[in-house]
Formats: C-alpha cells, sequence, structure tokens
C-alpha cells in the first residue's frame, strides 16, 4: 500500500502547506496531489512544490483535459519530470458540463471518448517515436477543420522521450472505469470502500481484460478523509458536509455522477434525500442526511482506536490489490503519522 496526500486546491488565497507535505515526506508518503476547479490552478502548485521536495511525487488530481490540449499537458508533464528527476505524475479528469461550459467555453462532448484520445495522443508524444498525428473526434493533429490554414505540420516532441510518468484519470462511471483500466495507469475513484470492491470489479475487469493487463498493472488510488479526534460526531461533520455537495449538488438532478454512486454502495434512499434537500437550498439538512455509515465506511473520523481498526480493512484490500494507493485528505499532521506508522 502507497499513501499519498491531498493538497486540493485553494479557496480565496493559496496556502499549500508546504510545512505538512515535507513533513509527510518525512514519514514516508509517496505522493502529494493538487486539483482545480474554476480558481487556482492543479499545476502551478505542483511546480511549487516540487521545487520544495527532494523525494515526494506530485500529482494532479485533476488536470481539466477540456482546459489544455493534449499537447499541452504533455509539455508541462515532460518539463516537470524532468525538473524533478522522475517525480511528476499526470491526473486527469473530464470535469463535469458545469464547468467545462461554463468556465472554459468549451463543448463537453463526449468524456469518455475525450479521456482515450488524449490519453493516446500525451503517449505518442511521450514516447516521441516520431512526429504526432491524430485524427478523431475531439482532436486533430494536425488540424483539419475547415476554419484552419491548412499549414499545420505534425511534430515531434523536443524534449527526450519519457515514457515513465504514470497517468491516472477520475472516474466512477463503468464506462470510465472501465476505460481508465484499459488505457491509464491508475484511477482516483473518489471515496471508497474498501469492503466493496464487488462495485467496481466489472468495469475495471472489462478495461484490463481489453488492454491485456491485470490489477497489478493498474493502480485503485481512493480519496480517504481522515479526521482524528475524541468526538466521531464533531469528526464527522465536516465529512457530511463535502459528501453532501457532490451527492446533492455536483452536476444536475439527473445527471449527478455522485450520486450514482451513493446508490451503487446501497444508500438508495439517502442519495435521493440528500439531492432533494440540497438542491431547495438545505444544505445543512443534506449534510445531517449523509448516513453515518457510508462516512464511516469510506473516510476515518474519530480517536485513534477506531481509525487503527477501520485501517485493517484498508490492509485487507490492499492484499488482494483491490487498492493500490490512499490518498488521505487531513490537516493534521498527528493524523498523517498515525496512518504512517499504521499502514508502512
Amino acid at each position: 500500500m502507497k499513501l499519498g496526500i491531498l493538497s486540493g486546491y485553494s479557496g480565496r488565497s493559496m496556502d499549500l502547506g508546504i510545512d505538512r507535505i515535507k513533513a509527510a515526506e518525512s514519514m514516508g508518503y509517496d505522493s502529494v496531489w493538487t486539483a482545480e476547479a474554476y480558481g487556482s490552478d492543479a499545476v502551478t502548485p505542483a511546480a511549487w512544490i516540487l521545487a520544495n521536495t527532494d523525494k515526494i511525487k506530485v500529482g494532479t488530481a485533476i488536470m481539466q483535459m477540456p482546459a489544455r490540449s493534449p499537447a499541452c499537458t504533455a509539455m508541462t508533464a515532460m518539463t516537470l519530470n524532468q525538473l524533478s528527476q522522475g517525480r511528476f505524475i499526470v491526473g486527469l479528469g473530464a470535469s463535469g458540463p458545469q464547468v467545462v461550459e461554463g468556465w472554459h467555453g468549451v463543448a463537453y462532448g463526449r468524456p469518455i471518448t475525450r479521456t482515450k484520445e488524449y490519453i493516446t495522443i500525451l503517449r505518442k508524444i511521450m514516447a516521441r517515436e516520431g512526429p504526432v498525428e491524430h485524427q478523431g473526434f475531439h482532436y486533430s493533429m494536425p488540424y483539419q477543420g475547415e476554419d484552419g490554414t491548412g499549414l499545420g505540420k505534425a511534430l515531434k516532441s523536443i524534449l527526450l522521450a519519457d515514457t515513465s510518468i504514470p497517468i491516472f484519470t477520475a472516474s466512477i462511471t463503468p464506462a470510465g472505469l472501465a476505460a481508465s483500466a484499459e488505457v491509464a495507469d491508475g484511477v482516483f475513484p473518489i471515496w471508497m470502500n474498501p469492503d466493496r470492491y464487488d462495485v467496481f470489479e466489472a468495469d475495471i475487469s472489462k478495461g484490463l481484460n481489453k488492454a491485456g493487463k491485470t490489477l497489478l498493472d493498474f493502480d485503485i488510488a481512493p480519496f480517504v478523509t481522515c479526521i482524528m479526534g475524541d468526538n466521531v460526531e464533531h469528526c464527522r461533520a465536516p465529512v457530511k458536509a463535502s459528501m453532501a455537495l457532490y451527492i446533492g449538488g455536483m452536476g444536475a438532478r439527473g445527471a449527478n455522477f455522485y450520486n450514482d454512486y451513493a446508490k451503487k454502495l446501497g444508500y438508495e434512499d439517502a442519495a435521493v434525500k440528500i439531492q432533494d434537500l440540497y438542491l431547495a437550498g438545505k444544505k445543512d439538512e443534506a449534510a445531517a442526511a449523509v448516513p453515518d455509515e457510508l462516512v464511516d465506511a469510506v473516510h476515518l473520523v474519530g480517536p485513534k482506536e477506531r481509525i487503527r481498526e477501520r485501517l485493517q480493512a484498508w490492509k485487507a484490500a490492499a492484499a488482494k490489490g483491490h487498492v493500490g494507493s490512499m490518498l488521505i485528505g487531513s490537516g493534521q499532521t498527528e493524523a498523517l503519522e498515525f496512518i504512517a506508522s499504521e499502514m508502512l
């Protein structure tokens, strides 16, 4: 089992918590992950962290694919990987139509098609076996559109070939999980119940089989919030608020991947209630409707003894190959230290 920490994206002001990241590096954490929504970007903080650390890997969870061309992402990844002596990890996501079309001003299109095209182009650029050509639904290299000049030329990266950079995707949909297993090196399924790999198994197996891979070739890396404290209810509260946002408020009523995912995990009635309350503007009530059992299944909350007990399920899942990395979200250095002492 590898451990990582989540840096996330910033609020109004940037604060990466470099001291906490350096502490995690000294504890043996393998990676730290930045993010972006429609404020701070994922790449700039990743570069900053790489410049201020020595060993820990830095990944993006996630870079929004519609925000950058595949070539731009490849240039960024190869540059950062050279500058950091091989410590950069590409993490990609399709984001959602609200952000893609509302913020970036481009069509959301076909997210699975985009993911496959994007990673195909990345790997071609990184391999540097020849000038890159690709004609697909989302991307045309050289550009073939009617509004082009016709002067585009297939090009090969100036930087040395670098096929060592891992590529992860974020997904929880059946098609997305299968696509990730087929073309990527790992997946972020946001939260995960380590006892319920069956929720993913058929989809991941489908992708792995198509690519001729096994679980040994694929890293399942869920986000796990850890809040340590004697009062379990107090520790659960911020987790519930975050989960209510995703289950209730992400996407539209009929197009919320996280709501569908909560239902698959066995919380169908709760998912419906959370969404109804959240979309009615009753955010506190929506948070209160998040079941304690769901929080406890996918996150780590409460006293050390309680967290230690729940970590046994994560250890068992890792032994079966069902989890490759735990990406811990915690502002408590003591919690990071405790998890490292139990898992590394």
